[in-house]
């Protein structure tokens, strides 16, 4: 076995792990099975084992490559054998499971390749109660202030419109009440500031590959990356893609450093409005030079702050602090500290208010 395809095979064994831990037997199953069965007799097995960059979820997530896609040409009914396995039928046996893949991948292999060639892409909603407690903290802070929100790695921009949705965080009521999209994190600690209500004055985002929710093949593609054994978080997402294709927000294909060095005008801002820079589970991916190129592009916005108009900088992101769970931190100018707000998993689905 050449080094390669050893560093596929424990990319996919250590992906099903992943999976089972999290509460995704299926999405497990269907990983450990591919991870025996790809061999070189299709083009679909010889890509993936030869895979010349690294496999696994720190570098090029090639097994969520290829389950989205499958997951995507079962939702078509591409695959009926294989579909005849997928939730909400029990999880397989193994043999089963594998000889359904074998015939997949012949049978659909050309619609297959492409999902090979893109990472996998998400839109959690979830992420956006977290955001959205931030965005209470910025509020309370600034006297209700309207709000102009800039998000880096915003996907398809579903947390763009966290205002859109009903939040319910720990007591406290945020966004809009009888919204399709309704997020309730399991809450541990005080509940966030409600004094003053998130007001939106405007919203824009970028993204490497910016999707876009009008689009059928680019909804397709979010929700396929959602793992199938996980209902809830595909309900969630479909009401989400709704919410925001009613009104979609800007969203520009840029690298992330480049587009806050162009959009976050150090002197651009607006007395009575507050400009916040905002990711969740983005920059954890991101190179260390984007990183820090962010960090000073917020800081010398910060700088130019005033108490008229103020700037924030809120980021939910595995924090290795913390033992890569999900921080929230808060930097909010003129004052500039840094606060750790809350604490959580990083989708957003259980939070500890901190602050």
């Amino acid at each position: 076995m050449s080094q390669a395809e050893s560093a596929v095979r424990a990319a996919f064994a250590s992906q099903a792990a992943a999976c089972a831990e999290r509460g995704s037997p299926y999405t497990g199953r269907l990983c450990e099975a591919l991870g025996r069965g790809l061999d070189r007799s299709t083009e679909v097995g010889r890509r993936v084992l030869d895979w010349s960059g690294r496999p696994d979820a720190r570098g090029d997530s090639v097994p969520l490559r290829l389950a989205g896609g499958l997951h995507a040409l079962v939702r078509r009914g591409r695959v009926p054998r294989l579909a005849g396995l997928y939730p909400p039928a029990a999880v397989p046996e193994p043999e089963a499971l594998e000889a359904a893949l074998a015939e997949a991948l012949r049978g659909a292999e050309a619609e297959l390749l492409p999902w090979l060639e893109r990472p996998p892409q998400t839109n959690e909603p979830m992420r956006a109660a977290p955001l959205m407690a931030g965005l209470l903290a910025v509020a309370a802070e600034t006297g209700g202030m309207p709000l102009a929100l800039f998000e880096v790695g915003a996907s398809a921009g579903l947390l763009l419109v966290l205002d859109r949705y009903e939040h319910r965080l720990g007591g406290a009521a945020a966004g809009s009440p009888g919204a399709p999209v309704v997020l309730s994190p399991a809450w541990e600690g005080a509940r966030p500031p409600s004094g003053a209500p998130v007001r939106v004055l405007r919203r824009r985002g970028s993204d490497l590959e910016p999707l876009d929710v009008t689009d059928p093949a680019d909804r397709e593609r979010l929700v396929a990356y959602v793992w199938p054994d996980q209902p809830d978080r595909i309900a969630r997402v479909e009401a989400a893609i709704a919410v925001a294709a009613d009104d979609p927000p800007r969203l520009d294909r840029a690298e992330a450093a480049a587009w806050t060095e162009a959009v976050i005008d150090p002197g651009a801002a607006e007395a009575g409005s507050v400009r916040v820079l905002m990711h969740a589970v983005a920059l954890q991916y991101a190179p260390e030079e984007t990183v820090a190129r962010v960090a000073a592009q917020a800081a010398r916005a910060g700088a130019r702050a005033t108490d008229a108009a103020p700037f924030a900088w809120l980021r939910f992101e595995a924090d290795p602090a913390f033992g890569e769970r999900g921080s929230l931190r808060l930097t909010l100018w003129p004052d500039g500290t840094e606060r750790v707000l809350a604490l959580g998993d990083t989708h957003g689905e259980k939070l500890r208010w901190l602050d």
